[in-house]
């Protein structure tokens, strides 16, 4: 997540950026349904299909990142992985950089993938079959990926970025705490083409798009892709799809994921032992996002930054429960 003070709609900035891309006047109306996290999402419209202007401040993200992540994207796509595809600018640029009222601002513009969030898809069991091997499909890409001229950052460039912050916001000792766990666990880990690479980092259901006619899923938003173990992905994905299926159903429909997984690509069963610990890494990244992103306050904020703060809040209390707990005393695995 942004820091808060870029969360607010900002439509004069959205439509000075459109501007860099063709587009159908009458569509800029769909920018109310806009969406803002980690990003400014804004929908509209380009000879009838929908798109969608992705911008942030520079001073949130990376550029030589972003090319990364587009350069990946592209290799994928040109490998027959059904990515989102970027729409160049008028200038024949995926990333456009401009000076604005409002700072330095990166924007790119995606094409809308077919088919429907895995929210709306449902999870049946076909459907868990293919996002499973989307999945898999993705590592196995990754492990035969080079990049070109540029590098998404590493988990341990990410720890690096994870202290930076802590000790920056100050009275963080848990999480400091947490941190050197994690970086002594991983710096004992091996890490080998087989079971290292580029992975997604977010492929949860709504960024994932199951389309009936073909059978397959489309994966969208790349913006946090880092090279760290394959489990990572799987382990993370599990978490979030556990909080979208009933309780009873969940074990059989874990199966049918791991089964497309395997399809694909092959699991590391000899690292599932330490999935618990890759999920803790990512209860530690979001929570010192969400830090960084809430230390901005003022007086007399409107009611869904307050509620937004309080949902943040409750939300980084659990992110805690384990911090700084030795392995050996690791809870129950919640995957």
């Amino acid at each position: 997540m942004m820091k808060f003070r870029h969360l607010f709609n900002n439509l004069p900035l959205a439509e000075m950026l459109v501007k860099n891309w063709d587009y159908d006047p009458e569509s800029l109306g769909l920018f109310q349904y806009f969406r803002i996290s980690a990003n400014a999402i804004y929908p509209f419209k380009v000879a009838g299909e929908v798109c969608f202007l992705r911008c942030c401040p520079a001073e949130e993200k990376n550029m030589e990142g972003i090319l990364a992540e587009l350069e990946f994207i592209r290799y994928l796509r040109g490998s027959g992985y059904s990515a989102l595809e970027p729409l160049p600018s008028k200038a024949g640029d995926e990333l456009v950089a401009r000076s604005t009222p409002w700072g330095e601002q990166y924007a790119s513009v995606f094409k809308r993938v077919k088919g429907q969030a895995l929210e709306e898809a449902g999870y049946a069991d076909e459907i868990m079959f293919a996002y499973g091997a989307a999945l898999g499909k993705l590592h196995a890409l990754s492990r035969a990926y080079h990049e070109l001229q540029r590098k998404r950052w590493s988990h341990m460039e990410v720890l690096s970025w994870i202290e930076a912050t802590l000790t920056g916001l100050g009275n963080e000792p848990l999480a400091l705490a947490e941190l050197g766990l994690l970086r002594e666990f991983f710096s004992r880990l091996p890490s080998t083409p087989e079971n290292y690479g580029l992975i997604h980092y977010d492929f949860e259901p709504d960024n994932v798009y199951y389309d009936c006619e073909s059978g397959i899923c489309s994966v969208i938003d790349f913006d946090d892709a880092m090279y760290h173990w394959y489990l990572m992905d799987v382990a993370k994905t599990l978490v979030s799809l556990k909080k979208e299926i009933a309780v009873g159903e969940y074990p059989h429909k874990k199966a049918r994921f791991l089964a497309g997984y395997s399809s694909k690509f092959e699991l590391d069963e000899e690292l599932w032992v330490a999935a618990p610990l890759f999920i803790r890494f990512a209860n530690l990244y979001r929570y010192a996002r969400d830090a960084r992103a809430m230390q901005e306050r003022w007086d007399n904020e409107p009611e869904w930054l307050v509620e937004l703060r309080e949902k943040i809040a409750r939300a980084q209390s659990l992110d805690a429960r384990y911090f700084g707990i030795d392995s050996a005393h690791m809870p129950e695995s919640e995957i």
